[in-house]
């Protein structure tokens, strides 16, 4: 199969698009991803050197996407940044709260003041930016926000539950959005990947025995790419589903929970 075959969704063309995190991994595959449908892309990270490479990528094939450097654990600069791509390119009609760290930990070590971070990096910013997106996309007509869960608690495991806390919380998020926000045509969904071989992942925490572990779980015997995931986020966000909110959608090859 070919997942370099990516349909158009000719809707998509000229949208303003925010993807938080999107400097690499699974973001930089949704910042590529809307690029190629000529939205009108942003960017919002902490890593300068892979954002700025990842600039210079698509800006030999698309149009340019702007990269703001932001610390989303920093509510203030979070609304800011926001407020600096509205005025540069209009309403922002699609946001990706994708930034988060799965940084391994064990119960036992976690303290107060490490429990609080890790729920300002993988939580808190996903609320606080639909806040600010949302009186603009109302405004627009409606638009889309999705949000990023994880397999992670679905599976119940063990060795990050700040990580994996904060995840369930965002598909709770995800249902009191898509109720609050229905009425301004704005959808609300929640995108929730198995292993996705990120360059980070396969550097930091996947060998070969994991991955024939994870071969053997799965139903599709195949690594799940962010090509993937991005491929998802194009069809929820663009008007082909358009009646599609309040949802999961698992992208996870059948490992499930």
């Amino acid at each position: 199969m070919d997942i370099n075959s990516t349909p158009k969704y000719p809707d998509l063309k000229n949208k303003v698009v925010l993807v938080t995190g999107g400097g690499s991994g699974i973001g930089s595959s949704f910042v590529e991803a809307f690029a190629a449908q000529s939205s009108k892309v942003a960017f919002l990270d902490i890593k300068e050197k892979e954002s700025n490479n990842l600039i210079e990528k698509i800006s030999s094939k698309h149009v340019k996407p702007i990269f703001i450097n932001c610390d989303l654990e920093n509510i203030s600069s979070l609304k800011k940044s926001i407020r600096i791509v509205e005025k540069k390119l209009g309403p922002i009609r699609v946001l990706i709260n994708n930034a988060a760290n799965d940084l391994r930990h064990e119960p036992e070590d976690v303290t107060e003041d490490y429990w609080e971070e890790r729920m300002r990096l993988n939580l808190n910013h996903h609320f606080f930016a639909s806040q600010a997106v949302k009186p603009k996309m109302a405004e627009a007509g409606g638009g889309a926000i999705i949000n990023m869960g994880s397999i992670s608690w679905h599976m119940a495991m063990e060795f990050m539950p700040g990580y994996t806390t904060s995840k369930a919380a965002i598909e709770g998020l995800t249902q009191s959005l898509a109720r609050a926000y229905g009425k301004h045509f704005i959808r609300v969904n929640c995108i929730i990947p198995g292993q996705v071989w990120t360059d980070r992942q396969m550097r930091e925490h996947l060998s070969p025995e994991y991955e024939k572990f994870m071969m053997e779980k799965q139903c599709l015997p195949e690594k799940i790419l962010p090509k993937d995931v991005a491929q998802l986020a194009l069809f929820l966000a663009s008007d082909a589903g358009r009646m599609c909110t309040r949802r999961n959608y698992f992208i996870d090859a059948g490992i499930g929970a």
